[in-house]
């Protein structure tokens, strides 16, 4: 076997980068920095400088004792670490269990030429999973070597190389985040405001000013949501997916073959016309409420933010190999077999004409929506579990619903609103072609 490259997983106790106490409490320091030298610069008071130089003070030594009572090992194929001064923590985070690993390169990390690695798990827990900061180098073989211990490879297998499958260029990001319905919303407001401002000047007032708030507001969040897409590529490897990403906070992700729990293609109503779509990919994560997830400021992972259908169709066929996004045949009636019955129309009346859901011995594909019609993907191998329900109005018009829950978060796959007595046949057809297709999964 040829030489790998050396191991960067320490094998005892290591600590993280010595710039890291800077890097994790810049955010505390700038706002307090803000709110202090406000505080100083009022006329008419006498204020000592020393005491806000001292808060400052207690705040960066806090991130260093921080950094000093945090390290971190690979142990017994686990990744351990360890944090906390007055309240001590130790995480345990078994590699088998490793659903993705992704690089951050926030924009003040970057000009100090820092990264942080943060690993997605499955399960319950801490949202402490990750290495703030660590050299870019050094994160870079971090995420290689862990991706590698992951598939049961030697920690010193150097990371092998990729080849980029896919590219969504900025302006194109742009576009598709514009053609949505909140600047078509902010449009029509202050037009609305506008018209009133003419009618009455007090009421228009008040009408231009919640207008102006809530462009703001809408913003921020697309330029959030450009920043965290913006030049996107997806790139394959023999580890997994790798997606990238980023303006001012840089992200690499990976994804290993095999981890993903679903899949959800989008195609919102004004992008029809363009024929683009939206992929998005869920992961098994924790469960709880990790502040760094929602970071980015975008609630799903994507694994197309936008493109045309061959390429969402191409790239599915990369994660999840045979799916079949098209409903099958008509039965031998020459009805549609899976469409939801006619009834359903009386509880779902705009959606029920996209109310469509099949199933192959591998997949459950669940479609639904008409302004944002919606395709979810679920292999059968990672169904956790059945859920069959009924409220009283399904009851009845003889309707009930079966739900394929996975370790993902985001988007189970669901069969909404079909005729009973099919619903029961599911029940009782997906839980032996789940089983079959786990053992299918691990004898490869």
């Amino acid at each position: 076997m040829t030489q790998g490259a050396p191991s960067v997983l320490p094998s005892e106790w290591a600590r993280l980068h010595k710039l890291s106490p800077l890097l994790r409490g810049a955010r505390q320091v700038v706002a307090l920095a803000f709110i202090l030298g406000g505080r100083q610069l009022q006329p008419g008071q006498e204020q000592s400088p020393y005491i806000d130089l001292g808060v400052l003070a207690l705040v960066f030594v806090g991130g260093v004792i921080s950094w000093l009572v945090t390290r971190w090992r690979i142990h017994h194929g686990e990744l351990q670490i360890e944090t906390g001064w007055i309240r001590r923590q130790s995480l345990r985070v078994p590699l088998t269990r490793l659903q993705a690993v992704d690089v951050v390169r926030p924009l003040l990390a970057r000009m100090l030429g820092l990264a942080e690695v943060r690993i997605v798990v499955a399960g319950q827990g801490s949202s402490r999973t990750r290495l703030a900061y660590l050299t870019e180098d050094r994160a870079a073989q971090v995420r290689a070597q862990l991706l590698a211990l992951a598939h049961g490879l030697e920690g010193a297998t150097p990371e092998p190389p990729e080849q980029p499958i896919l590219y969504v260029p900025g302006r194109r990001i742009i576009a598709a985040n514009l053609l949505t319905i909140w600047p078509f919303l902010f449009v029509t407001l202050v037009v609305g405001a506008s018209v009133l401002l003419v009618v009455s000047p007090a009421a228009g007032g008040a009408g231009i000013g919640g207008a102006f708030g809530y462009a703001v507001a809408a913003a921020l969040v697309l330029a959030r949501r450009i920043g965290a897409e913006w030049d996107y590529t997806v790139a394959e490897a023999p580890d997994g997916v790798r997606l990238r990403s980023g303006l001012l906070q840089h992200r690499a992700e990976t994804i290993p073959f095999g981890r993903a729990q679903a899949i959800r293609w989008v195609e919102p109503l004004l992008w029809r016309p363009k024929g683009w779509v939206r992929l998005e990919i869920d992961v098994a994560r924790r469960h709880d409420r990790d502040r760094a997830e929602h970071e980015t400021g975008v609630n799903t992972r994507a694994l197309l933010p936008v493109g045309s259908a061959d390429e969402a169709r191409w790239l599915v066929s990369r994660v999840m190999p045979g799916a079949m996004l098209q409903p099958p045949a008509r039965d031998l009636a020459g009805r549609e077999a899976n469409r939801a019955p006619r009834r359903a129309a009386l509880r779902a009346p705009l959606t029920w004409h996209n109310l469509r859901c099949w199933y192959d011995d591998t997949y459950v594909v669940c479609m639904t929506g008409r302004l944002r019609r919606t395709i979810v993907v679920v292999p059968l191998a990672k169904v956790q579990s059945l859920r069959w329900t009924q409220g009283p109005v399904s009851r009845a018009l003889r309707l009930a619903s079966v739900h394929a829950d996975t370790a993902g978060r985001r988007f189970p796959g669901s069969a909404v609103f079909r005729d009973v007595t099919e619903s029961g046949a599911w029940m009782a057809a997906l839980p032996d072609l789940a089983h079959a297709a786990r053992q299918r999964a691990v004898t490869r």
